[in-house]
């Protein structure tokens, strides 16, 4: 599939929530995972994807999610003063793309397991299509908590019920609304602001505009993906544990399909940002955190934890080491439990 010209691709990324069944004192969308925060996951994708600009919606520790992101390029955000449904989400984002004539990737802050193979799919499917909008959807044994999304046809979007609005036979649906959108932006910021509220919550649903789209005869398409893991929103630390397994399942299997050897992958954890050259060789029980980096030919030797810090090409680690904030060069050998680096 060729994806046609647009004038240009934004992501906005839904992070205002708190979060309440983390149980946790922090915003859900900076719990880390794989060594980095779960949202700094989804603006890696879109920006891979080729987003030129992404607009973050914050709300609920609005200046805190700010500082922790800040040091990111080309990173805007908008608030969500009170957290009025995702419609009106998305309508505080508006205004930072005013003028906007392109294409707009939505999605949440809490689905760090989107991969930009995905995304790009959404956009090329939209593009390809010339629809206003498209949605991401999958399809689930048991559909509990999501909106069901209604068909006709097959590929065009009727409409969107969330599950506390939804009648026995919408419940009994299993494709489900997985919250990612690609719009054509002219389109749809005239729309956002005819949403209503007369749902059960009292909220602004964004699903509402498929609704209002084919109402208007020019209804939306999905683009459905199989696995539905990869959609999967991170609620509680039962899911952030989950999504943890997948994110270091997924590194691991990058770095051996590069060259890296793993002698007891599932017992190896590497932090997304870790880079490893080729032919080098990792015992287990390894821990390599944070910007690390590893140059090719060297041997980690087991139970060693590498955090922050450079090993130069052809070193061994003969096990049991702790190397922090240091570098380690070329050709060096390192004897078992020996420390170097910061604490």
């Amino acid at each position: 599939m060729t994806a046609e010209p647009a004038a240009g691709l934004a992501a906005v990324i839904l992070a205002a929530g708190q979060g309440t069944r983390m149980k946790s004192d922090l915003i859900k969308v900076l719990h880390p995972l794989a060594g980095k925060q779960m949202i700094r996951h989804v603006i890696d994708a879109v920006r891979e994807v080729g987003a030129e600009r992404i607009v973050c919606v914050v709300g609920f520790q609005a200046d805190r999610v700010r500082d922790a992101l800040d040091a990111i390029d080309g990173l805007e955000f908008a608030v969500q003063e009170a957290q009025l449904g995702t419609g009106h989400a998305l309508q505080c984002a508006a205004p930072a793309l005013d003028g906007f004539t392109g294409d707009v990737l939505v999605c949440y802050g809490d689905t760090p397991l989107l991969t930009p193979a995905t995304l790009g799919a959404v956009v090329a499917e939209h593009r390809f299509h010339g629809a206003p909008a498209t949605l991401l959807t999958t399809m689930v044994d048991d559909p509990t908590g999501y909106g069901r999304v209604v068909t006709e046809a097959g590929t065009e979007v009727a409409r969107i019920v969330e599950e506390i609005d939804a009648d026995a036979s919408t419940r009994a649906l299993c494709v489900i609304n997985t919250g990612v959108y690609c719009f054509t932006w002219p389109v749809i910021t005239p729309l956002l602001e005819s949403l209503p509220a007369d749902n059960v919550q009292g909220e602004r649903y964004l699903t509402d505009v498929m609704e209002i789209l084919a109402s208007l005869g020019t209804p939306g398409r999905i683009y459905p993906i199989e696995d539905p893991i990869e959609v999967m929103g991170i609620n509680d630390r039962a899911q952030l544990a989950t999504a943890e397994g997948v994110l270091r399942d997924r590194i691991r299997v990058r770095l051996m399909r590069e060259g890296v050897t793993f002698l007891a992958p599932q017992t190896t954890f590497i932090d997304a940002d870790v880079a490893i050259g080729r032919d080098t060789v990792v015992y287990p029980g390894v821990l390599v955190e944070g910007a690390s980096s590893i140059g090719g030919e060297s041997v980690i030797g087991p139970f060693s934890r590498i955090v922050d810090a450079h090993i130069g090409r052809g070193v061994e680690l003969k096990g049991w080491n702790c190397i922090v904030r240091t570098t380690v060069p070329q050709g060096s050998i390192v004897g078992p439990y020996v420390q170097q680096g910061a604490e």
